[in-house]
């Protein structure tokens, strides 16, 4: 779309939602190498609008403090894109992480760990902690898009949606956004009870 239609993101400011702790922003697992192949390379964005956690900080905790100010310095985030675990987790907050979480270093479970293998040599080879953005970092964007897909994520789906709002099923907090959207297909939509808009 950028080529085909001359979309412009030199004016755009990102700030990834999270990255694995130990790994180089050259390594191919990283989100940082991730996102240069799949968008940044691609794209007339200006580096210094880049802003992805840094896995390999010296001081962690300091950074990740920072990474917050940083956010709060840019006005705050317009558009919050998350993806969905199987266990309900958004960003690497995992169940049972708090709502008023900000953005800090987790451990991630072995679910977590297990479905990110398939990236990797093997599980041993996936990070056991990462830097995410925070429940409470999240709910603040304006506006919340959620994309999921496949029978694997349905559970997870029908829990954010219409299960009861608990820490254990972290995308359950969107339910208290004012304006979050769901893109999901069929597959992940297959457990819902309720009647929502559909676009085929």
């Amino acid at each position: 779309m950028h080529k085909e239609e001359g979309l412009d993101f030199s004016q755009v400011v990102t700030f990834n939602l999270d990255e694995y702790v130990g790994l180089p922003p050259d390594h191919p697992q990283s989100y940082h190498y991730y996102m240069d192949v799949h968008l940044f390379n691609h794209v007339n964005i200006k580096r210094e609008n880049i802003h992805i956690p840094d896995g390999m900080a010296k001081d962690l905790e300091k950074h990740c403090q920072e990474y917050e100010e940083m956010i709060k310095k840019a006005g705050g985030i317009d558009l919050q894109l998350l993806g969905i675990g199987r266990n309900g987790h958004i960003g690497f907050n995992e169940p049972g992480s708090p709502f008023d979480s900000r953005t800090r270093v987790v451990e991630l479970t072995e679910t977590t760990r297990r479905d990110n293998a398939r990236f990797f040599k093997s599980i041993d080879e996936v990070p056991t902690h990462a830097v995410t953005m925070g429940l409470a970092t999240i709910m603040e964007a304006k506006k919340i898009i959620l994309l999921a897909s496949g029978e694997n994520k349905a559970d997870a789906i029908a829990k954010a949606v219409e299960g009861p709002k608990t820490t254990m099923v972290p995308a359950s907090i969107l339910q208290d956004h004012p304006d979050c959207t769901f893109i999901i297909d069929k597959e992940a939509a297959s457990k819902l009870k309720g009647k929502y808009e559909k676009t085929f």
